[in-house]
């Protein structure tokens, strides 16, 4: 009897160790993990030990997955703020646009003028890298390279379909990418408005003599043209225009187009505005890239840019056209003067400018390439211009 007891015994330990050691590890991956954790939180469970590399077992690694696609983010500033009609609206549509086309992919951040770099040091911040894009005019730079006054906007002409016929197939862009890429840019055309706006006056202006000792903010080759008939001018960001007429720091102020203008306040400060913008029949407007972060982009995602920017330019000219009617009527009912410039008036700006282009073509050898390339094309394009007109 005592033989049996203790065979017993041995049979319910053996029957222990085999359930420990053999079925134990088949059905464990079937307890909880919260089972597992009650047991002992310390000790890898069989699912993270199979994961374990050799030599690391007491090194539990979390699942590996595979990565999604880059996304390209770059930094833009415009020297516009998104509060302007049709001027602010270029910038941000690049934004969205280039997001859409590149299903997220390609996301170029806009930011409000000044939150990154001042406006006026724009152009600098994207050659140094500083950040990787910035939407402004390129008459901005006036400063540093006199010659991309050329390709904002041209005294008289030509207007906007010519001026981008001669950009796109007359040699304008090549001549316009090779100064932009000496200073370490890659520019890109990706805006244009037409007419503007001449400028709003405190005081009619009749002849030359009026405009003696005024004092304008103007940008771009008007500026000059004003300074030969005595105007002394100053080229001011929008944030600071109002400031300036309302303590009398100048005495009148171009901007844009009425839309634009009405939308910063200008008709707060004076209450005369002229027309037509003989300074600027249109305006040109791009994306300036720094050159290494251009170099760094897939060919898939510079054309997409390309794509934005030529997107840009129609949409903008659309706009640009359409809205106007809409504020000279807000601009009658506010009793604010509409003048068109006299004939005398206009006969001095051309004069004026013929002076500018003489002296600007002397001084600098690509303001008098870019003007040669221009007048060519004109010249060749009036035909058609005439013949194409009703």
């Amino acid at each position: 009897m005592r033989q049996v007891i203790i065979g017993m015994i041995i049979g319910i330990i053996a029957g222990i160790i085999a359930g420990a050691t053999v079925i134990r590890p088949h059905i464990s991956p079937q307890n909880t993990a919260s089972e597992q954790t009650q047991v002992n939180p310390d000790v890898p469970t069989l699912t993270d030990a199979a994961r374990l590399p050799a030599g690391e077992s007491s090194k539990i690694e979390e699942p590996v997955t595979s990565p999604e696609p880059d996304v390209i983010h770059w930094r833009m500033t415009s020297a516009y703020s998104s509060s302007l009609p049709v001027l602010g609206e270029l910038p941000r549509r690049i934004e969205m646009s280039l997001a859409r086309v590149s299903g997220n992919q390609f996301r170029m951040e806009f930011h409000e003028p000044g939150t990154l770099v001042p406006p006026e040091a724009l152009f600098e911040a994207v050659r140094s890298g500083t950040i990787q894009a910035g939407f402004a005019s390129p008459a901005l730079w006036a400063d540093k390279i006199p010659a991309l006054q050329l390709f904002s906007s041209i005294p008289f002409g030509p207007k906007a379909r010519e001026v981008l016929a001669w950009f796109h197939e007359g040699g304008g862009r090549e001549i316009f990418q090779e100064i932009y890429g000496k200073q370490g840019i890659h520019s890109l055309l990706c805006g244009v408005t037409s007419a503007e706006a001449s400028g709003w006056f405190r005081k009619p202006v009749t002849s030359v003599n009026d405009l003696k000792g005024m004092r304008m903010r103007i940008s771009g080759l008007g500026a000059r043209i004003m300074e030969k008939l005595g105007v002394t001018t100053e080229i001011l960001m929008n944030r600071d225009i109002v400031v300036a007429m309302n303590s009398g720091a100048i005495d009148a102020a171009e901007f844009s187009q009425p839309a634009t203008d009405f939308a910063l306040g200008l008709h707060q400060t004076a209450n005369i505005v002229y027309f037509p913008g003989w300074h600027q029949p249109a305006t040109l407007f791009d994306l300036m890239i720094n050159e290494d972060a251009w170099q760094t982009l897939p060919d898939s995602a510079k054309a997409q840019i390309e794509t934005v920017c030529g997107d840009n330019i129609w949409r903008g000219l659309a706009a640009a056209d359409a809205r106007q009617f809409a504020t000279l009527k807000q601009f009658t009912k506010l009793d604010i003067e509409m003048k068109t410039w006299p004939p005398d008036l206009l006969q001095a700006f051309r004069a004026a400018w013929a002076q500018v282009v003489r002296e600007q073509s002397a001084q600098d050898k690509n303001f008098k390439r870019i003007w040669a390339s221009i007048r060519k094309f004109r010249e060749e394009y009036g035909i058609w211009r005439e013949l194409s007109a009703p």
